[in-house]
């Protein structure tokens, strides 16, 4: 059955800094931040969250289907979408608008400064749920404001589970709006910054958040990743990478193995895990959508780091 990615398309300039923000970048200055940084590296890559998820569920065997919205210069990805085999059904084109952009800038630490352009996003509003089909999971990923917000109740009323990620989105929701998503949704998933946002801004703790969920999952980068289920809290290691080269897309990549666990039926624990390796697949490679295994390959690199079949 189909994976519904609400999320969005974009494309990907990303630079890298040889040195370090922190250098960079004077603490008591940051009233008045004037900063330039030598980016020597510099490529563009297909993007966006639901791209790159739909990209990772691919590679693992899922059948995702992406609803987005792209602008007047989405011609590009949408080929790419049909070289990869992926549906263009429900990806709208915004004629007044530009494709998102998201411009990237990497230190030697991983450390990231983005600026983004939303540009067709903010109207995937025009997207309906309703048209994607038959849906056993959806993920309501960062998107246009309003469109979230559709898409989560959307699901709901349609007796869709799904996944509530707000990433860099979620400062654009106060707490209330945040208790309303948790209420909608089946899971939700953050890194640990955004751990830190939704607690404070819904003046719920973890363990309160995973009461009103089927789970509450936080990454954590190289220390891996925690799944509040209940009163357990399930901690899921890091996969060592072959090579640290681009962190971009691997939250994507880790909520591609989440997806895959569950319409599977697998443990949380399992769909941690393969989430977990799924991340450190995806950081060996450069850009969101560069990594090629086929799923025999993922299911071996699986049973070499955990001990089991999946």
């Amino acid at each position: 059955m189909t994976c519904l990615i609400c999320g969005s398309l974009a494309y990907d300039t990303i630079m890298s800094f040889h040195g370090r923000f922190s250098d960079a970048i004077l603490p008591d200055q940051l009233h008045k931040v004037n900063v330039a940084f030598l980016v020597p590296g510099m490529r563009r890559e297909f993007g966006g969250t639901a791209g790159n998820i739909a990209y990772n569920l691919k590679l693992l065997g899922s059948e995702p289907r992406i609803m987005a919205t792209i602008g007047v210069d989405g011609e590009p990805y949408l080929e790419r979408l049909a070289e990869l085999e992926l549906s263009r059904r429900n990806v709208r084109t915004i004629k007044k608008a530009f494709t998102a952009q998201a411009f990237i800038t990497t230190d030697i630490d991983g450390n990231q400064i983005t600026a983004f352009h939303p540009g067709a996003m903010a109207m995937s509003h025009e997207n309906k749920v309703a048209e994607a089909g038959e849906v056993k999971l959806a993920i309501v990923a960062p998107d246009g404001r309003d469109g979230m917000v559709q898409n989560a109740k959307d699901c709901a009323q349609q007796g869709i589970p799904f996944i509530f990620d707000p990433g860099q989105g979620l400062p654009m929701f106060n707490g209330d709006e945040l208790l309303e998503f948790i209420d909608l949704a089946t899971y939700v998933t953050v890194n640990d910054y955004e751990a830190e946002l939704l607690v404070d801004r819904t003046g719920l703790m973890p363990r309160e958040i995973a009461q009103r969920l089927s789970a509450f999952i936080i990454t954590r980068g190289e220390m891996g990743a925690e799944i509040y289920t209940g009163d357990v809290v399930l901690d899921i290691p890091c996969v060592p990478a072959e090579n640290i080269v681009d962190p971009t897309g691997c939250g994507d990549a880790f909520r591609a193995g989440l997806m895959h666990g569950i319409i599977n039926d697998m443990d949380l624990l399992t769909c941690g895990r393969l989430g977990s390796l799924m991340g450190a697949i995806k950081i060996s490679h450069q850009g969101g959508q560069n990594h090629k295994l086929v799923r025999a390959e993922i299911a071996e690199r699986f049973k070499q780091a955990f001990g089991y079949e999946i």
